[in-house]
């Protein structure tokens, strides 16, 4: 084995990702998000902003089959801690509010709804997570977040997706990038710890154009967390549909792994990168199909980083 090989076996990865993270920040307890659906709908979904939802979306696709069964808030925090006891010898837990728009709701119904999930074994419980649009926060929201920071760490979780306007548009997105930059200045000296999600992969979108994701990334402090994305078509989503009738090009395994070779390099070496690729239900998924499960796919794509000595942040030194 080479050395380089040896180095990803080992565990050794040249970015700044979030399990090493929460190792070192909890002592090496092991840490664990719980996914559970609020109940929550989406403007861009209920005709306030516009109909149908982003082109690119079926909300099942990102929440796993098994936190859809559980019919109560309750329920779905009980079973995803046990869920995670039981299969990944969890010690600790965040809350993570995820399907849909998790702050579009009035302040005292998110109150409520975050108070009961945050009280199941609040012992165990480390942070709070919630997942949402740009568009669906203001400062009363943030006081409400920032008031559960005296007892866990809590990330505010916000889709840029992509920072051209046009692919916004073209993905019926109902926000602009400058909705993004308003909610990153509402959030500029905040106590959450903020995390941007980002989509890469449009097909009108060159290479050049989605590394300039990391300049933007980059010039906002803030951001504490990212999400990195690949474009995937799911079942029940416009584009599906679209791409069903005339399929279009996506990304293979090989060339997102030289993607993220590229683009590493040019992030802030102090961002956490929560995620670098995302995987839907294979049930949903219509393409690209890497016919590899969620741990090959990570395995892959660290192997690739490392073999290729790539360095988060190396190329701003």
């Amino acid at each position: 084995m080479e050395v380089k090989e040896a180095a990803v076996a080992q565990g050794f990865k040249g970015y700044n990702n979030y399990g090493a993270w929460l190792r070192e920040k909890y002592n090496g307890q092991r840490v664990f998000k719980v996914i559970v659906d609020g109940g929550f709908t989406c403007p861009n979904r209920d005709g306030s902003k516009g109909y149908g939802g982003c082109t690119y979306c079926n909300v099942d696709s990102f929440t796993p089959s098994v936190s859809r069964q559980a019919p109560t808030l309750r329920e779905q925090v009980i079973q995803g801690m046990e869920r995670a006891r039981k299969g990944n010898k969890a010690d600790k837990f965040i809350i993570y509010f995820q399907p849909n728009t998790n702050t579009y709701a009035p302040t005292h119904y998110l109150k409520m709804l975050y108070d009961e999930a945050l009280s199941i074994d609040t012992e165990n419980i480390v942070g709070l997570s919630v997942g949402t649009r740009p568009d669906c926060i203001d400062a009363e929201k943030i006081a409400l977040l920032e008031s559960y920071t005296d007892r866990f760490d809590v990330d505010l979780e916000m889709g840029m997706e992509s920072i051209y306007n046009e692919t916004l548009g073209q993905i019926n997105r109902g926000c602009s990038h400058e909705d993004l930059l308003n909610a990153l200045e509402l959030v500029k000296n905040s106590k959450l710890d903020i995390c941007v999600h980002t989509i890469f992969g449009f097909p009108w979108e060159t290479k050049e154009m989605m590394l300039k994701y990391a300049d933007e990334i980059n010039r906002h402090k803030q951001i504490k967390f990212v999400k990195f994305h690949h474009l995937h078509i799911v079942e029940g989503s416009v584009m599906g549909v679209k791409y069903k009738r005339e399929p279009f090009k996506l990304f293979t395994l090989d060339e997102y792994a030289n993607f993220l070779c590229e683009l590493l390099p040019l992030v802030r070496p102090d961002v956490v990168v929560q995620r670098l690729f995302g995987l839907s239900d294979r049930e949903l998924l219509i393409a690209p199909n890497w016919q590899l499960k969620k741990s090959e796919i990570q395995y892959y794509i660290d192997q690739k980083l490392a073999n290729n000595g790539i360095i988060q942040g190396s190329a701003l030194l």
